[in-house]
């Protein structure tokens, strides 16, 4: 998935001459915590809420330009790159949001809210949906599980892999609202260990 079809477009900005007031006002205005700070509609820095925290007082906000707290040369994403690695970039860096260029010019802002959206969507997990954990068997591996899946009429939504020890490799198979019984039973008498099944 691409990060254009997930970043608010538009973003809101301001200047690098503007006060700290100015940027809260901002914020409050349009609920958001991320600003691009612009100049000659050229992308200069930004600023965030958290950077505003550490000037609590009003007499300071009031006097003090974005340009002295800003972030110079903040980290950025491409439109055309995928959500994940706006997701990578954003737990490395430890930031909450990136600003979204297409040919150096700004075009959006991704935050981990909408990366977390876009997530959620995928996996379709405010979806009615069945899940199966299984230990897949090498030997059928996994274009068996799905043939099987798919045999007893179940789409598949989602798969998703985690490692729970060297050998023990747990497929999770997020289905659209099914009858698990068949599906679990044939999947056992192939080999493969359904170690769990919710609705």
């Amino acid at each position: 998935m691409k990060i254009k079809n997930w970043m608010k477009k538009d973003p809101v900005t301001i200047s690098r001459t503007a006060l700290l007031q100015d940027a809260s006002s901002l914020m409050k205005k349009h609920d958001i915590r991320h600003l691009p700070v612009m100049e000659d509609e050229q992308l200069v820095g930004f600023v965030t809420e958290s950077d505003l925290r550490q000037f609590s007082f009003p007499s300071m906000v009031e006097e003090i330009p974005i340009h002295q707290v800003m972030v110079l040369n903040p980290v950025t994403v491409n439109a055309s790159a995928s959500i994940e690695t706006a997701a990578r970039l954003i737990h490395d860096f430890k930031i909450g949001g990136l600003p979204v260029l297409d040919k150096k010019k700004l075009v959006g802002i991704i935050t981990s809210s909408d990366l977390l959206s876009a997530f959620i969507e995928v996996m379709g997990l405010f979806k009615a949906s069945t899940r199966l954990d299984v230990v897949v068997n090498k030997k059928g591996g996994l274009e068996e599980v799905t043939r099987i899946i798919k045999e007893n009429k179940c789409e598949i939504i989602s798969v998703a892999i985690e490692n729970q020890a060297a050998r023990r490799k747990v497929h999770y198979f997020r289905l659209e609202k099914c009858d698990p019984q068949p599906i679990t039973e044939a999947l056992e008498k192939a080999g493969h260990k359904v170690i769990s099944v919710m609705d």
